[in-house]
């Protein structure tokens, strides 16, 4: 094993492609390599209101696209970030090491929060530290993310440095952060410019991983796209053009020259069409297998207890040491 590394996804409805390609295509690669734990983190999702149906529904969802996907349940840890309170309690304690002016220079809080920051709830401003603790409730030494996520990455490795100063320890790993690859910002299919998003409210922006074979072809049809001949990668000049190359490199596991090569005088409907084959390929039998978990929530449940049972004991052994360093006395 090459060391540890743990990651996780929001359950906030309609896994899209952009969550398959950019991050759990990735981890059951990884899994073979890695000490791997992946969770749902229902506590984030609740940094903004959530319908409690909805959310322990999407909770399902997400477990059941992490199986379907290929992740499994003997090799690595998968388990709901709510079933093990060692999450929430290194969280407190990393608190009380962070400083404010971290926290104040966070992009994601700022994006977030837009023009209503007196508004907006403690929990998403203080969400980088509940995700440091995520990571080093482990002591996880990699965690695969986007670049968008990269920022607070390189704050869980200060605040894991700023305790092992103040305890006078080497308690902590620094976690590495893992961009994964061409893929792991799958753009808007309507906006080449923005990120594919499930907050996005046209369903037309995204690949829903539930999508069936007709949906799919019918968003690709859809797609924004430009009115030059041939397919070339130029993000700043073709942004749709170059998202779609990029989706189509990602799906057949092709350089992303040889398709420019390949599609260089082909219109935009016949590369279309091509690349909607090709994801219905890769996404048929994943949709498939998602729907079947959806409809035995009782299997989903047995794996998510049986993860969490596993995660549990490596986080509640760690905060017990953690305790010990911070002066807490025992139960």
């Amino acid at each position: 094993m090459k060391g540890r590394i743990f990651s996780g996804v929001q359950p906030s409805g309609n896994l899209h492609l952009g969550n398959y390609l950019g991050a759990i295509r990735n981890w059951v690669r990884m899994q073979a390599d890695y000490d791997a734990i992946f969770c749902i983190v229902d506590l984030h999702a609740i940094t903004v209101p959530q319908d409690p149906a909805m959310l322990a529904r999407h909770t399902r969802e997400v477990a059941a696209a992490y199986l379907a996907a290929g992740i499994d349940p003997g090799r690595a840890i998968i388990f709901v970030q709510s079933h093990v309170p060692a999450h929430a309690q290194l969280a407190w304690v990393f608190n009380c090491v962070t400083p404010l002016g971290w926290l104040n220079r966070m992009t994601q809080f700022k994006d977030k929060a837009g023009k209503h920051r007196e508004q907006a709830l403690a929990g998403l401003y203080v969400y980088p530290v509940l995700q440091a603790a995520d990571i080093l409730a482990y002591r996880a030494t990699h965690v695969p993310v986007g670049e968008d996520q990269k920022q607070h990455i390189e704050l869980s490795r200060d605040i894991a440095g700023a305790f092992n100063r103040k305890y006078g320890t080497e308690f902590f790993p620094l976690p590495e952060p893992m961009i994964m690859g061409e893929a792991t910002r799958i753009m808007n299919l309507r906006d080449g410019q923005r990120k594919m998003s499930k907050s996005d409210p046209s369903d037309y922006s995204r690949i829903n991983l539930t999508d069936d074979a007709e949906t799919i072809a019918l968003k690709f049809q859809r797609a924004k796209s430009d009115s030059q001949m041939g397919l070339s990668y130029e993000p700043e000049r073709r942004p749709e053009a170059a998202n779609l190359l990029n989706i189509y490199a990602a799906l057949a596991d092709l350089p992303r020259g040889e398709l420019e090569a390949r599609f260089a005088d082909s219109s935009f409907s016949t590369f279309k069409s091509e690349l909607a084959d090709l994801a219905v390929e890769k996404l048929a039998p994943i949709t498939a297998e998602m729907r079947r978990l959806i409809d035995d929530p009782a299997e989903i449940e047995r794996i998510l207890r049986d993860g969490a049972e596993r995660a549990e004991a490596i986080a509640s052994d760690n905060l017990a040491r953690i305790y010990d360093i911070v002066g807490f006395l025992p139960r």
